[in-house]
């Protein structure tokens, strides 16, 4: 499934450094999804860290956020 980004998205990935790989592979193989009023939220442990990617699922996949937990 295609996954696209919000501006919102691009502007917090860049600004916390996330790299857009880490994004992808948190949705794709999450270690924890949970889904909230139609809000996924995928979480991930990723070189020491843990990440999370918030996304809706619609003909795509939009990311709307991902931040370091």
């Amino acid at each position: 499934m295609e996954i696209r980004y919000t501006f919102h998205a691009k502007i917090m990935i860049k600004e916390r450094k996330i790299e857009q790989a880490w994004v992808e592979e948190t949705i794709k193989s999450p270690n924890k999804l949970e889904r909230e009023f139609g809000k996924y939220y995928a979480k991930k442990k990723l070189n020491g860290k843990s990440i999370e990617v918030v996304y809706m699922k619609e003909k795509y996949i939009k990311v709307i956020t991902a931040y370091w937990m």
